[in-house]
This record gives structure tokens, sequence and C-alpha cells, in this order.
């Protein structure tokens, strides 16, 4: 079974990710910097697929299995890394 994003919102730290199988997400925004950063009108234009969330105009693709795992931003430890 996949799970899946139904919904996604913003409050002031954190964005909520309602989930297929009826759990919500809570996670910190400062984990993903490009969200934190941008405006609501920005936030607002997620795509939701199968497998994780898109914000094409903020360069943003978080998994739905990163989120599940407790995986922040990988560009940053990736930037790290080098």
């Amino acid at each position: 079974m996949t799970i899946s994003a139904t919904a996604v919102r913003f409050d002031e730290h954190m964005m909520w990710v309602d989930l297929t199988d009826g759990r919500t997400l809570g996670v910190p925004l400062a984990w993903f910097p490009r969200l934190l950063h941008a405006g609501a009108d920005a936030r607002a234009r997620v795509e939701m697929s199968r497998v994780g969330l898109h914000w094409e105009d903020l360069d943003e693709y978080i998994s739905i299995a990163g989120l599940l795992a407790g995986r922040s931003d990988m560009t940053r430890q990736s930037e790290r890394a080098v």
C-alpha cells in the first residue's frame, strides 16, 4: 500500500500534511528553507502526486516516504558534505 498526501496546509511554523491512511504529519518549516521563506501564494501552488509534494516555482520536492522517515531538506545535507 502506498501512502500519499491528500492535503497540505501551513501555519506560521509548521507544514501539515494529511495522508491517505488518516494520519496528519506536522513538519517544522525550518526543515525546508525554501518553503519557510516563501509566501503563502507560492506555498499554495503545491502539486501532489502519489509519492510526494512538488512546488515547481520554488524548486522544492518532498517525498512522502522522506517525511515518514523524518528526513528534512536533503539539499542542505549534500551541501555540507562537500
